[in-house]
C-alpha cells in the first residue's frame, strides 16, 4: 500500500490587511500575487503601516529586498521599533497598507 500525498491548494493573496507571522530572522515576506496586485514589482523602498496587538506602527523607508526568479518582497522590521513594541519571531502582524516611500498618505 503506498502512500498518499496531497497538494495544497495554492495560496493566493492580492489584497490588504494581510496577516503573516514574523520570520526568525525578522523579516515579514509578501506573496507575489500581493505584490503583483498592488503593484510595486519595481519599489525598492515603501512606506508599510503594521499592526502588531492593538498597536499601529509605520515603518517608513523600508528596503523591499527580492530574490533573482520571483515577484515575492520581504521586508525587515527595524530593530528600534521590534524592541519599543516588543516584535518578536513567530509574532503576527497584520500588513494595513503599502505605499512606495515618498509618495504621501
Amino acid at each position: 500500500m503506498g502512500l498518499a500525498f496531497t497538494v495544497p491548494a495554492r495560496f493566493n493573496v492580492t489584497s490588504l490587511p494581510y496577516k503573516t507571522r514574523v520570520y526568525i530572522n525578522n523579516q515579514v515576506l509578501l506573496p507575489a500575487g500581493l505584490v503583483r496586485a498592488l503593484g510595486i514589482e519595481g519599489v525598492r523602498y515603501a512606506d508599510v503601516v503594521i499592526r502588531h496587538g492593538d498597536v499601529v506602527t509605520v515603518l517608513r523607508r523600508v528596503r523591499l529586498l527580492r530574490t533573482r526568479h520571483t515577484a515575492s518582497r520581504q521586508f525587515t522590521i527595524p530593530k528600534g521599533v521590534r524592541e519599543e513594541y516588543g516584535i518578536k519571531p513567530l509574532d503576527e502582524v497584520v500588513i494595513l497598507s503599502i505605499k512606495p516611500a515618498g509618495l504621501g498618505p
